[in-house]
C-alpha cells in the first residue's frame, strides 16, 4: 500500500506543495476559484480503496488545500491529492489523503449519515446545473461510512434523508488514507447537453484532531462546504445521460401492538406492505409516489419538557418527508453564520408533521401519493399530494403543496407557495372542511454581504376571523469581523396554517442584533464573539407581551470546543394563566433576570459532551436548570451517549422539579449493520420510553429493520404502548 501512495505522489505537480506546512497566507475572499479537468476513460476501476488501476495515474491530480479553520488562509497542514475520472456510466472519484500520524485518525461511526463534523473527513460537492445554489454532498471517513446529502439555496437548507446509489471503499495505511468511489450518472440530476457538462465543485479534507477544514476552492471560516456560490468548476464531462433512473421499493412489515395507549381494535398482530417509486420524469424532476406508506422504523421522538405557553416544535424524522424538504421550505430560516433572532421552530408554512400524525403524535394512515420536485425552465419547483385515511374522529384528508421559486441574478430569488388541506368524504365535526395558505418570499443578496429575506403568507379558513396574515422583513450583514442584522415580524391573531407551526400568534416583533468576530493572537482561541441583542414583542393593538434585552460573549477554541456567556433582562406579560407541571403562574406583568453558562468539548475527542447552566428569575419565582450531554466513543463501532436535563423551579403557587434523562447507545457491525438503543425517563410524567433498532442495508438503498418501542408509566407500573415491528425493503433500479 506504501509504495502505491509514493507512486502517486511523484505524479503530482509542484502545486502540490503548496499544502506542506508553513507557506504565505492568502485572502479567501479574494482567491480565484480553482478548475478541475475531469478524465474520459474506457479503464474499469475495482472500487476496493487501493487506486492502483493505470488510469489513476492519467487523471489530473488536484491538490493546493487551504484551511478555512482554524489557520485561515494558510496551507493545509497534511497533503491532500483528489483524481477525477468518468465512463459512460458514472463518475469516478479517487483521493489520497496523506497523514503523518495516521494512528491518530477520528472515526467515531461507521453508520450512514454519520457525525461528520466529530470525525476526520473526506468530501466534496457537485453543483450539477451549475446554478451557484444547489447541488449534492458526498462525505466519507476513513473506515468508509458514507454521508450522502442534497443541498439547496446555496447552503440555506440541506436533505440529510437523500441516498442515491453509490459505491465507496477507503483503506488506512502508513503514509494517510485513501478513498475510491463510484457515483452512477443516475443517482445525480442534470441537465442532457451534445455539449460539455460544466460543474461545481468543491472539495473538503476534515483533520478532527486539529480541528482543522481544508479545502480545495478556499472558503472563510462561517462558510460550508455546500456553499456553492464561492465553489470551483468541474469541466470536461461530455456524452454523458442522466439514465431512466427509475426506482421501486416495495417493503412488508408485520408488528404486535400492546398497551393501554393502543386502540382495542389496533392490539395484537398485524401485516401490511406498500412500495415507493422513485422516477425522472425529466433530467431536471424527479417524481416520487407512495403507496400505503409506513413509518414503523422511525426512532421515537425525543422526550421535552414546556416552560412556555407555547406549543412545543418537535422536528420531522420520517424519510419520506424529510427528502427534498428545503424544496417547501417557507417561513422564518435561519441563514447559516447570522444571528436572525427566529428560526423555523417558530414558524414555518409546511410542516410535514401535520399530515399523517395526530397533534399527539399517533400515526394517521397514510393511503398514498406523490411528489415531483426539481428545476424546470429556470424554476425549483415542488409539488406533493397526500391522502390520508378517515380514522376514529379524524376525516379523512387530502393535502396538496405547490411551491415554485425563481433565481435572480445568480444568489438571490423570489419564490411563492400554495398549501390546501380539504376533508374528504363525510366532515367530522370539530374539523374544518378546508385549511388553504398562500405566500411569497424572497432572498435577496447584494454587496457580498448583505443579504434581505422577506415574506408575506395568508391563510383562509372557514373557521377563523380575524387578521390572517404573517409578514417579515429581515436584513443582515455578515462579513470576517461584523454580524448584525435586523428583524420586523408580524403574525396575525387569526393567521392558522393548519399544515404549519405558529409558535406565537397576534404579534408584532422587532429584533436587532450585532456582534463582532474578532480573532485574537491568543494561544488556544480561533475566535471570540461578543454580542447585543434586543427582542421586542407588542400585540396587534401594540400592547407590549415580552421584551428581551441581551448580552452575550463566545470563544471558540483551537479545538474546535466552545464557551459561552449570556445575560438576560426579560419582561413578559400574561393576559391570561398558564399551567407548568400543575402549578399556575397568574395574569400579570412580570420583569426578571437570568444568565447562563455553556461549554462544549470539542467533538473530536474520545470524551466529550456539553453543559449549559442557567439560573435567575423566572416570572414571579426563581430557577436553576441544568443541561448535560456526555458522549463516549471508545472505538468506531460503538458510542454511548448519555444527557441529562435537570429543572428546579420555585414560584409562589407552588414548587416544580421537572428533570428528564436519556441514553442512546449505538453499535456499528460495519457499514451495512446497525444496533442502536434509546431509553428516556421523564420524571414529569412518570414515564420511561425505550427504542430499540436493528437496521441491515442487505442491499443499496434496501433495509431489514427490527424494532422494539415500549412506554411505561412508572408510577402505577403500567404498560401504557408495546409494539414489536418487523420490516423489509427492497430498492430495484432500472
Amino acid at each position: 500500500m506504501t509504495s502505491r501512495l509514493w507512486l502517486l505522489a511523484l505524479l503530482v505537480p509542484s502545486a502540490a506543495g503548496a499544502q506542506a506546512t508553513g507557506g504565505g497566507r492568502i485572502d479567501v475572499e479574494a482567491a480565484p476559484r480553482p478548475e478541475a479537468v475531469v478524465l474520459r476513460t474506457d479503464a474499469v476501476f475495482a472500487i476496493d480503496g487501493r487506486l492502483d488501476e493505470p488510469a489513476w495515474q492519467e487523471a489530473p491530480p488536484l491538490s493546493g488545500f487551504v484551511q478555512s479553520r482554524p489557520d485561515t488562509g494558510a496551507p493545509a497542514s497534511e497533503r491532500t491529492v483528489v483524481r477525477f475520472a468518468y465512463d459512460d456510466r458514472a463518475l469516478y472519484i479517487g483521493a489520497i489523503c496523506y497523514d503523518s500520524e495516521p494512528d491518530l485518525l477520528v472515526v467515531p461511526s461507521l453508520k450512514q449519515d454519520f457525525s461528520s463534523g466529530s470525525s476526520d473527513v473526506f468530501g466534496f460537492t457537485l453543483d450539477t446545473y451549475h446554478d451557484r445554489r444547489n447541488g449534492f454532498m458526498f462525505l466519507v471517513n476513513p473506515q468508509g461510512a458514507l454521508k450522502d446529502v442534497q443541498i439547496f439555496d446555496d447552503s440555506r437548507s440541506e436533505d440529510q434523508a437523500w441516498e442515491g446509489p453509490v459505491r465507496v471503499r477507503t483503506t488506512v495505511g502508513d503514509e494517510g488514507w485513501t478513498v475510491e468511489m463510484e457515483i452512477p450518472f443516475s443517482t445525480l440530476r442534470f441537465d442532457r447537453t451534445d455539449g460539455e457538462q460544466v460543474w461545481g465543485l468543491n472539495i473538503l479534507r476534515r483533520i478532527r484532531r486539529k480541528a482543522e477544514d481544508a479545502f480545495w476552492a478556499p472558503l472563510e471560516r462561517r462558510d460550508q462546504i455546500h456553499k456553492m456560490s464561492k465553489a470551483g468548476t468541474l469541466r470536461g464531462l461530455r456524452g454523458i445521460e442522466p439514465g431512466l433512473n427509475l426506482r421501486i421499493k416495495p417493503y412488508v412489515l408485520a408488528d404486535n401492538s400492546q398497551g393501554s395507549l393502543v386502540d382495542p381494535g389496533e392490539r395484537g398482530s398485524a401485516g401490511d406492505f406498500g412500495a415507493d417509486l422513485k422516477f425522472s420524469v425529466t433530467p431536471g424532476l424527479a417524481l416520487d409516489l407512495t403507496y400505503r406508506t409506513d413509518f414503523a422504523q422511525v426512532e421515537v421522538d425525543q422526550e421535552q419538557f414546556n416552560l412556555t405557553r407555547f406549543p412545543l416544535f418537535f422536528p420531522e424524522k420520517r424519510d419520506f418527508f424529510v427528502e427534498n424538504s428545503g424544496t417547501f421550505a417557507f417561513g422564518d430560516q435561519s441563514e447559516r453564520s447570522y444571528r436572525t433572532g427566529v428560526s423555523l421552530r417558530d414558524f414555518t408554512l409546511f410542516h410535514s408533521r401535520r399530515i399523517g400524525l395526530t397533534d399527539s403524535g399517533a400515526p394517521i394512515p397514510i393511503v398514498g401519493g406523490g411528489r415531483l420536485t426539481g428545476r424546470a425552465g429556470g424554476f425549483e419547483l415542488g409539488v406533493l399530494n397526500l391522502q390520508t385515511e378517515s380514522v376514529e374522529g379524524v376525516p379523512g384528508e387530502n393535502f396538496t403543496v405547490l411551491r415554485a421559486r425563481r433565481t435572480l441574478f445568480g444568489r438571490s430569488d423570489f419564490g411563492a407557495i400554495f398549501i390546501n388541506r380539504a376533508a374528504t368524504g363525510s366532515v367530522v365535526e370539530g374539523y374544518p372542511g378546508f385549511n388553504r395558505a398562500y405566500g411569497f418570499d424572497a432572498n435577496l443578496r447584494a454587496l457580498g454581504s448583505l443579504l434581505l429575506a422577506p415574506y408575506l403568507a395568508v391563510t383562509d379558513s372557514p373557521d377563523e376571523t380575524g387578521n390572517e396574515v404573517a409578514a417579515r422583513m429581515w436584513v443582515g450583514w455578515r462579513d470576517e469581523l461584523w454580524d448584525a442584522s435586523a428583524l420586523y415580524r408580524h403574525i396575525g391573531d387569526a393567521f392558522n396554517p393548519t399544515v404549519g407551526f405558529v409558535r406565537r400568534r397576534d404579534i408584532r416583533q422587532g429584533y436587532a442584533t450585532v456582534g463582532l468576530h474578532p480573532r485574537p493572537d491568543i494561544p488556544g482561541i480561533q475566535e471570540v464573539n461578543p454580542y447585543l441583542e434586543l427582542d421586542h414583542v407588542t400585540d396587534l393593538e401594540s400592547v407590549l407581551v415580552t421584551r428581551r434585552r441581551s448580552a452575550g460573549f463566545g470563544v471558540t477554541f483551537q479545538d474546535g470546543g466552545s464557551l459561552g456567556l449570556k445575560y438576560d433582562d426579560r419582561f413578559e406579560r400574561l393576559v391570561e394563566p398558564f399551567l407548568i407541571s400543575g402549578v399556575t403562574i397568574p395574569v400579570g406583568a412580570y420583569d426578571f433576570r437570568e444568565g447562563s453558562v455553556s461549554y462544549s468539548a470539542s467533538p473530536g475527542r474520545v470524551l466529550t459532551g456539553r453543559v449549559i447552566l442557567t439560573g435567575g428569575g423566572f416570572f414571579d419565582g426563581t430557577r436553576r436548570t441544568v443541561g448535560a450531554e456526555l458522549l463516549w466513543k471508545p472505538s468506531y463501532h460503538l458510542s454511548i451517549d448519555v444527557s441529562a436535563s435537570y429543572n428546579d423551579i420555585s414560584l409562589p403557587g407552588g414548587d416544580v422539579t421537572a428533570n428528564i434523562y436519556g441514553v442512546r447507545t449505538d453499535y456499528g457491525f460495519s457499514t451495512k449493520l446497525f444496533l442502536s438503543a434509546f431509553v428516556q425517563y421523564n420524571a414529569a410524567v412518570d414515564q420511561v420510553v425505550a427504542n430499540v433498532r436493528f437496521n441491515f442495508l442487505h442491499s443499496p438503498l434496501s433495509d431489514l429493520f427490527l424494532v422494539y418501542t415500549e412506554r411505561r408509566d412508572t408510577a402505577l407500573g403500567e404498560m401504557l404502548e408495546r409494539v414489536l415491528t418487523a420490516k423489509l425493503s427492497k430498492s430495484i433500479g432500472f
